[in-house]
């Protein structure tokens, strides 16, 4: 755990100024880079010591069998887990036969720069071998955004001091060994080693291996090449074999000369192609980076961030360490989908191995809004692996006895991967994310062919399942049983809201979509009767409500349980499904994560209209004394909602939670990878919160409030290919439209037009002053060590 602060607060980077290998796993996750198709942990080059050694490439998966002590009809089989697939990162180094290793010798200096601006990681150090022989290293570290297959090292050893003979190993290697994993042996045996060897190849500078992946059968080809730099009779020799290629370096450097190498790594994989094709296909991606050349690699990949940076950008004034977390944040959200292309982006996106890789509706609620007003191409991609699974999600569906699609809980490839049914399987409102992603990226985007092509199809058949799912009762009333809804402290209730709220948005979006564009909607099978049968069951929808309270309730009969009694619970009890059966959290009035607080942020259009933003504060009121947030998905939503309500404050602390979820490894577990949903929802924090920003079909709302910790915020909003600029002070907001034609938006619901020759200015309304809501007891919002 990171108990102290590791990094030092600047705007445009993330800064370690001194090694401590008792938190080298979670420094390693969050210098990862990656683009969301090949992934580096920040593993220092050497390789050792480190935390968990990581390369990922997205997909790239092994299977193992799911364990049950009972089994029945409908468990899924086989589980999928994310294996370390070959390393190319790995660059050794001996000083007079010495190898440079930070456990030995004297570390004289060491720093780390995650340079968010250019996309690279950065490394200097100074060491003294154990025989007194000085060398400086220097290294800088980039995953191409803009050549999807490539990653790249440039690594330099000077002499400081004295002569010395060194001697550099830039190696690939398979089946590294890892640190056991705690849970499940029969999964720990399956991804022992799980990749065998076809081929290696060593000559001149150049490296590959070619592996396949023992029961899913998937192959994997890495090659790499070198330029050296050096002094006269600087040699070089490369050999290959089983699971290792090896080029090495040698060379005597006198004090002040340096030996470079540069290395440029390619990756691929396939099910379906040859050995041969795979060898030629990273062959080829070599090729084209060495077309570029190193600068030119630099040079790509400082102009593709420029690019998103000046469309992405929020800025913040009086909280140096939201500033710096939330561009961290954009960041990694931004590598774990920029080149994901048609593959899930993983809860953890290409960071570690935590959650085996899978992919959860975390990245539709959470991720996707991020993207869609940020980097709107990635989204309709992330959609498109969603929509190449949906004959999975048929059979899943078929499986469980209902018609359209039931989309995995978790997954790599497709099928259902989660043993626990009541959270897995029940939890049917990852479709309804699912769908509302999609509709949330036409919305914005405009993009009629996606929705044509994709879209539409993902609409149907999530709007059949709700269709099958649920039922009319004798009174007309529809009714959505036996379903886990997003907090899973609950499970296998009836009437969620957030579920039956969602599925409303799909079915209705499903009938509308099928009116658009009728002619795919018959090829689909869609008539005027099934798209009535959706609107119906829309209409009819229950909401449950608690007239005696005044507030909705999170399910059917939720406030008639009794409380978890928090007085009785200990600060190292939480998080409580680790001390606690899951059949007392289910029969008490206790919530992991927002779950009727997120319907309010999702759906909040429709308690708008339905009821007022009294009925909104009065249900947050209820909730919060109720919700621990044992997920790091809850505070950014509690931050939106709190400061929708005007409790501003609250909304801060919630939004630095989230904020700091991995700098300061609030949850303990950030050596496993970086909690991207939680990254995301900084940016929801920020731009939803004390922003505003809502959805309003076709057009945007904002509702701007600043707490008195800040003086400014400023982000900037990608829309119906506009560029707009929100600029907010303590007392006023501008508008500002940078690109594209004229917009319309609502200001505190004051209709406004906005063109790019005039920036419009209006005043900030003070909040509606409520009294402050309490947390459970041991619960209050967790800001961190450093602040």
């Amino acid at each position: 755990m990171i108990t102290d602060r590791s990094y030092a607060v600047e705007p445009w980077t993330v800064r370690e100024t001194a090694l401590d290998l008792g938190v080298l796993a979670q420094s390693e996750s969050v210098f990862a880079l990656s683009n969301g198709h090949v992934g580096w942990r920040g593993n220092l080059d050497e390789g050792e010591p480190h935390g968990l050694p990581g390369s990922y490439l997205n997909g790239v998966h092994e299977v193992h069998p799911l364990p049950y002590a009972e089994a029945g009809y409908g468990y899924p089989e086989s589980g999928q887990t994310v294996i370390n697939v070959t390393n190319g990162k790995i660059i050794r180094l001996l000083v007079d036969d010495e190898p440079f290793d930070l456990r030995y010798g004297r570390l004289v200096s060491h720093e780390r720069v995650l340079d968010l601006r250019r996309g690279v990681l950065e490394r200097t150090c100074e060491w003294t071998s154990p025989a007194g022989s000085t060398v400086r290293v220097r290294s800088t570290r980039l995953v191409s955004l803009t050549q999807r297959a490539v990653a790249a090292v440039a690594y330099e050893v000077e002499a400081v001091g004295d002569r010395s003979r060194v001697v550099i190993q830039s190696e690939l290697v398979a089946n590294e060994s890892l640190p056991e994993p705690d849970g499940d042996p029969r999964a720990a045996r399956a991804l022992k080693s799980p990749l065998e060897q076809e081929d290696d190849f060593a000559s001149g500078n150049r490296l590959r291996l070619v592996h396949r992946t023992r029961r899913s059968g998937l192959r994997v080809a890495v090659a790499a090449d070198h330029v050296v730099t050096g002094p006269e009779r600087t040699t070089t020799r490369s050999e290959s074999g089983i699971d290792v290629a090896r080029l090495t370096v040698t060379s005597v450097l006198e004090p002040g000369q340096t030996l470079r190498v540069e290395k440029l790594v390619a990756h691929g994989w396939s099910g379906a192609r040859s050995l041969p094709a795979m060898a030629d296909q990273v062959d080829a991606a070599l090729a084209a980076a060495a077309h570029d050349g190193w600068a030119g690699l630099l040079a790509g990949q400082r102009a593709c961030l420029d690019d998103f940076w000046a469309g992405a950008d929020v800025e913040v004034e009086g909280d140096e360490e939201i500033q710096q977390a939330v561009r961290f944040a954009l960041f990694h959200v931004l590598q774990a989908g920029a080149r994901a292309e048609r593959r899930a982006i993983p809860a953890k996106g290409l960071t570690g191995s935590g959650y085996d890789g899978h992919a959860f509706w975390d990245t539709e609620m959470f991720v996707l809004p991020v993207l869609t007003h940020t980097a709107p191409r990635a989204v309709a991609e992330a959609l498109r692996w969603r929509y190449n699974t949906l004959d999975e999600a048929r059979e899943r569906a078929a499986q469980l006895g209902l018609a359209g699609a039931a989309f995995p809980w978790r997954t790599i490839a497709g099928p259902e991967g989660s043993a626990y049914w009541p959270a897995g399987t029940a939890a049917f409102h990852v479709n309804a994310g699912i769908a509302d992603a999609a509709a949330r990226y036409v919305e914005a985007t405009g993009d009629t062919d996606f929705e044509r092509e994709t879209g539409l199809e993902l609409l149907v058949e999530t709007a059949r399942l709700w269709r099958s799912l649920g039922h009319h009762d004798t009174h007309g009333v529809f009714h959505l049983d036996g379903v886990t809804g997003p907090d899973e402290y609950s499970a296998v209730a009836d009437d969620n809201t957030y579920t039956n709220l969602m599925a409303r948005q799909n079915l209705r979006a499903a009938a509308e979509a099928a009116e658009r564009h009728p002619d795919r909607a018959r090829h689909l099978g869609v008539d005027e009767e099934e798209s009535a049968a959706w609107r119906d069951a829309a209409d009819a929808m229950h909401i449950p409500y608690n007239d005696e309270l005044g507030v909705h309730e999170q399910h059917a009969g939720f406030t008639r349980y009794q409380r978890w009694d928090f007085d009785a619970t200990r600060p190292d009890q939480y998080p409580l499904l680790l001390h606690f059966p899951y059949f007392d959290l289910y029969r008490k009035q206790v919530v992991k994560q927002a779950d009727l607080v997120l319907a309010m942020y999702t759906c909040g259009d429709w308690f708008e209209q339905e009821y007022d933003e009294e009925q909104i504060a009065r249900n947050f009121a209820y909730y919060e004394p109720l919700t621990v947030r044992d997920s790091s998905l809850s505070a950014c939503c509690q931050a939106v909602v709190a400061a929708r309500t005007g409790h501003l404050d609250l909304a801060y602390a919630y939004t630095a939670e989230a904020a700091l979820m991995d700098l300061e490894d609030l949850e303990h577990n950030t050596r496993d990878g970086l909690h991207i949903a939680s990254l995301a929802g900084t940016w929801m924090a920020l731009v939803a919160g004390f922003g505003g920003m809502r959805r309003d079909g076709d057009r945007l709302r904002f509702a701007p409030r600043l707490p008195e910790r800040l003086r400014r915020l400023a982000f900037h909003v990608a829309f119906r290919g506009r560029r707009l600029r929100v600029d907010i002070g303590a007392d006023k907001v501008t508008y500002a439209l940078l690109e594209g034609e004229p917009l319309t938006l609502r200001h505190h619901g004051e209709p406004l037009t906005v063109g790019t020759d005039e920036p419009a200015v209006r005043p900030v309304p003070p909040p509606v002053r409520r009294p402050a809501p309490a947390q459970p007891r041991h619960r209050a919002p967790n800001a961190g060590g450093g602040r």
